[in-house]
């Protein structure tokens, strides 16, 4: 994700708190649509929807705080 935050994002995560609990809220639902996907989880289709919106919510937060330490 943003590979050319990479060190950006390596920095954010240490000193900035709100950040970082962003950057493993990402990547909770990442792996929870991805074991719903692979049949580890159960859910249906309107559930893996909900955490797909919710992800991609969470990624553009997370987008506009690397463009705002950017700057």
């Amino acid at each position: 994700m943003f590979p050319e935050y990479r060190e950006l994002i390596s920095k954010l995560k240490t000193v900035d708190a709100h950040f970082a609990r962003l950057f493993n809220q990402h990547n909770a639902l990442d792996q929870r649509i991805k074991n719903i996907e692979d049949g580890v989880e159960p859910a249906n289709s309107v559930a893996v929807e909900k955490l797909k919106k919710e992800k991609l919510r969470v990624k553009d937060e997370l987008y506009q705080l690397l463009r705002k330490a950017s700057a």
